[in-house]
């Protein structure tokens, strides 16, 4: 059985381990165990701890999409542990798109859900972005266009491509996911596609490609050979 905080010596707790180590020589459940800060009568803040992970399955991705009503009723958590887990998980999400590179090259469909992946792949809403290239297929800025449902309506060409000319982008791509995890293109999705590749075409602004981000999966209308 694993031990309780109690059962350890002082500098084998989380913390003083974090302060000794760095917090790379922790486990994930230590990690979030200096999170909570505190325990309950019936079990200390590992404890907590590893019940909150496995309710995620072990997984922080998981644990990331649950709503937050969710994982402030888990046993020994509450409302405040609750957000300072929540709060914590974002920050790591926020440093994650931080780090992402722009200028790198797009070579294929791949190379943009390796690059959107980490931001929308375990949203709970969908989310329709614009990547700006260079005219050397560089990413040059990653704009958020609309977040919601995908419809014509809401993602009218003007919202897209005004956005484009100030950025003298000498291309596209459109970027959306699918919080199902299913990237498969609905009917909506193909309207979309088709209305602001015929729009690009008149502006001479190539669009080329639409990637939806469905989890760990990908759909390419250029790779399907729909654009």
């Amino acid at each position: 059985m694993p031990l309780k905080l109690s059962e350890t010596r002082p500098e084998e707790r989380p913390r003083e381990r974090l302060f000794a180590l760095g917090p790379s020589a922790l486990t994930t459940v230590e990690l979030l165990a200096i999170v909570i800060g505190t325990g309950t009568k019936s079990g200390d803040a590992l404890e907590v701890a590893r019940e909150l992970l496995g309710e995620a399955r072990g997984s922080l991705r998981i644990l990331g999409r649950r709503p937050a009503a969710a994982v402030a009723g888990i046993r020994g958590l509450g409302r405040a542990k609750a957000a300072r887990v929540i709060a914590a998980l974002e920050l790591g999400r926020r440093l994650n798109e931080e780090t992402r590179q722009s200028g790198i090259p797009v070579r294929s469909p791949a190379d943009v859900y390796r690059y959107c992946a980490p931001a929308l792949r375990d949203l709970l809403v969908e989310e329709f972005h614009l990547l700006i290239l260079d005219a050397q297929n560089r990413i040059n800025r990653d704009l958020l266009i609309t977040r919601g449902t995908l419809t014509s309506s809401l993602v009218h060409p003007r919202e897209v491509f005004r956005p484009a000319i100030a950025e003298a982008a000498a291309g596209v791509i459109v970027v959306h996911n699918h919080p199902s995890g299913d990237p498969a293109p609905s009917a909506e999705d193909r309207a979309v596609t088709r209305q602001l590749v015929a729009a690009g075409r008149l502006l001479d602004l190539p669009v080329h490609d639409h990637v939806i981000v469905g989890g760990d999966r990908y759909f390419s209308f250029a790779e399907a050979g729909l654009l």
